[in-house]
């Protein structure tokens, strides 16, 4: 018997293999819809294509999702990019607007005696 190694697909792979899956069905159901369902009936044709129309933004979401441990969301392997974009979204350090870190003014004086 011959071992065979199982080879997994690697997420951004898989992500493409999805996506055009999702694209693939979605590509059949108008052809079916048109080419051969509406011989029978228009409404289950009009049917079929309201599915395949939901297919491709679902496609999109699918094709684009970041799996847990991914990171090339994060990098994008041009070492001066990343570390503008790492700078570009550091937390600034906000300094306190003028008007929070004035002193209090004196109230104004009044006519009258003076102060003792």
């Amino acid at each position: 018997m011959h071992a065979h190694a199982h080879h997994h697909p690697t997420p951004p792979q898989r992500r493409h293999r999805q996506y055009f899956v999702l694209m693939g069905v979605c590509l059949v159901l108008f052809v079916l819809a048109w080419s051969v369902v509406r011989l029978w009936s228009v409404p289950a044709a009009v049917a079929m294509c309201v599915v395949a129309m939901v297919i491709p933004p679902v496609a999109a979401v699918v094709g684009n999702r970041r799996e847990p441990g991914e990171r090339w969301w994060d990098e994008s392997g041009d070492p001066e990019s990343d570390r503008w974009w790492r700078e570009a979204g550091r937390p600034r350090r906000r300094r306190p607007s003028p008007a929070l870190t004035a002193r209090p003014r004196a109230p104004a004086r009044t006519a009258g005696p003076p102060p003792q």
